[in-house]
């Protein structure tokens, strides 16, 4: 493992990059990568730069504009650490091809933060599950009312639409480790 001295310092750039993206200061949070990359686990796409990057805070933000965190855990691995939050929001704008619901979400995630040998952070990989956002961004919708009935056949066709794009490639063409 690590110095202590070094799991100390990633740690803070893990916890600035966190209260920086609530602040929603861009600069401040790319600053805290050498190359700004996002891997999405349950979408299975990367944003990679730090015009991507940029794009995703945007859309997630117009989506969600009071996203916020509550961290449950802080771990540390050899090359990561490991987060496991809560990720809250209202979705008040679209989320790609979902219409604004006016739901709020509570999502439990995990983001691995990766940092390579000079310790520089090199990727924040975060796994969560996509149905139980919507769940949650729907279930407030009246089933009796056709304008939301309406609005919940769009976020369904919407998000069936957005889960047809090709896996990232980088993503789904993984290498087995070699166990000594």
């Amino acid at each position: 493992m690590p110095s202590e001295e070094v799991l100390r310092a990633r740690q803070r750039v893990v916890l600035d990059h966190f209260r920086d993206q609530v602040r929603q200061e861009w600069d401040d949070v790319l600053a805290t990568f050498p190359h700004p990359r996002y891997e999405l686990i349950a979408q299975m796409t990367v944003h990679d730069g730090d015009g991507p990057v940029r794009s995703y805070y945007q859309d997630t933000r117009v989506a969600f504009p009071d996203q916020d965190h509550e961290i449950i855990a802080l771990r540390h691995s050899h090359d990561a650490v490991i987060v496991e939050f809560w990720l809250r929001g209202t979705q008040l704008g679209p989320l790609g091809k979902v219409p604004a619901t006016g739901g709020r979400h509570r999502t439990r995630m995990t983001a691995f933060f990766v940092f390579d040998e000079q310790n520089n952070l090199v990727t924040e990989r975060i796994y969560f599950d996509q149905l139980t956002i919507l769940k949650q961004l729907v279930s407030g919708l009246n089933r009796k009312n056709p304008r939301d009935l309406l609005k919940l056949g769009r976020a369904v066709i919407g998000l069936l639409s957005m889960s047809g794009n090709e896996p990232d490639p980088r993503l789904r063409d993984t290498i087995p480790p070699t166990f000594a």
